[in-house]
């Protein structure tokens, strides 16, 4: 139990990364060169256009970028050694985290609801799933491993079905509709408005560029590509006020709104892979319980951690302790709780976390005391030592303010 403790000091500055990674949508994006000369369309607009789309077939590549500003998270990690035998290198869950860092380049394939194909390349490596009917099926190719699984609601509310169902009453029903609630609800806080045109993946697209209004918050834009024939989202990304790359840069170098070939989702086991059969289930079983195989997804997660932190790292908290209490709104709303745990000390830390940790804190203090903030492009959190954590898409002295603030 002490040891349990001492390691559940740790769990926040780790939490910070994978909330950062939470934060952001992995939507398509690559945009090249070259602005078309498209009609003048107002936000409204082209929000309306976006909720109108209704793509159901495309094909392509896509690449991803993401820079969370963060040191190398290597180790820290749940994985499994290639060729475990029990489905662990196909396991989709942490083969799909990785994408939460550097540069990735997958090809992806859709056909409806029931069909879709995602597979990332890693050099002469690839990993891919597969979505066919009721079969859902994951490879890795380092590993020569495939987990197999069945999709229980393969075939319902798809399709027809899909469209002819009724928006819930008080839920907006149209295009339009929605397009006045999106603006309704940015208010004050949130500027929305058309940033031009753009070539992307060979398409026309407009730019639609979100803006905090709020001083203190960590983003400076969010731009979306919007094809401007199909209303399909072709391009993300999400700059921080911090400058330098994107914090997330993701999309597609080659479209096609095309029907793929339905041979594009059949799967056939390689010769000599393992195959594991509703790996799915076990590894479900072992996220309720806090654990990923023998140790869990980080030490002293076994009784779990409350709200969103520790919805995120696999625990929903004893009892519902832990909530968090929220301050403000909009960007710059922060979370507050009080975890009743000392702040980390680095040195005593387990090996694995130390250059994390010594990359990532940095000491401050105030009125409320003294503490550390782990910081990140985009997610920022702030530990005082007596165990209070503020944690927000704000700037590290906004939580320090919120601190002082004694609230």
């Amino acid at each position: 139990m002490a040891a349990q403790r001492k390691a559940s000091r740790y769990i926040v500055p780790v939490a910070v990364a994978g909330v950062a990674a939470a934060t952001i949508g992995l939507v398509p994006a690559l945009a090249a060169a070259g602005d078309p000369d498209l009609p003048n369309v107002t936000a409204q607009q082209l929000i309306e256009k976006i909720a109108a789309s209704d793509t159901q077939t495309v094909s392509g590549t896509v690449t991803i970028g993401t820079d969370l500003g963060l040191p190398s998270i290597a180790g820290l990690l749940p994985s499994a050694p290639a060729g475990g035998g029990g489905g662990e290198g196909a396991d989709p869950s942490a083969k799909l985290t990785e994408l939460i860092s550097g540069s990735h380049t997958l090809r992806v394939a859709a056909d409806g609801p029931d069909r879709q194909k995602l597979t990332i390349l890693d050099g002469s490596d690839e990993y891919t799933l597969v979505h066919n009917g009721a079969d859902v099926w994951a490879y890795d190719s380092k590993s020569n491993e495939v987990v197999h699984e069945k999709d229980a609601a393969a075939g319902k509310g798809a399709g027809e079905d899909r469209k002819a169902e009724k928006a819930p009453k008080g839920m907006p029903a149209t295009p339009k509709e929605l397009a006045d609630e999106v603006l309704k609800a940015a208010g004050d806080t949130t500027s929305i408005g058309v940033g031009g045109t753009a070539k992307v993946a060979g398409r026309d697209a407009y730019q639609l560029v979100i803006k905090p209004k709020q001083a203190g918050s960590m983003v400076e834009s969010v731009k979306i590509a919007v094809d401007a024939s199909t209303g399909t989202p072709l391009k993300f990304t999400l700059a921080s006020v911090d400058g330098g790359k994107p914090v997330l840069d993701a999309g597609f170098t080659k479209v096609d709104f095309g029907k793929p070939d339905a041979s594009a989702f059949d799967f056939k086991a390689p010769k000599g892979a393992k195959v594991t059969e509703g790996a799915a289930d076990k590894a479900g079983k072992a996220g309720k319980d806090g654990k990923f195989g023998e140790h869990g997804p980080v030490p002293g997660m076994e009784k779990g951690f409350g709200g969103p932190l520790g919805s995120l790292m696999g625990g929903a908290g004893e009892g519902g302790k832990n909530h968090p209490e929220v301050i403000g709104e909009g960007w710059t709303a922060i979370a507050k709780l009080d975890t009743g745990a000392k702040a980390p000390k680095t040195e005593e830390a387990p090996k694995e976390v130390q250059g994390f940790l010594d990359g990532l804190g940095d000491k401050v203090s105030g009125k409320f005391g003294s503490g550390t903030v782990f910081k990140t492009k985009i997610v920022n959190a702030l530990m005082t030592d007596d165990g209070r954590v503020y944690v927000g898409a704000v700037t590290p002295q906004a939580l320090v303010d919120a601190a002082n603030a004694g609230k």
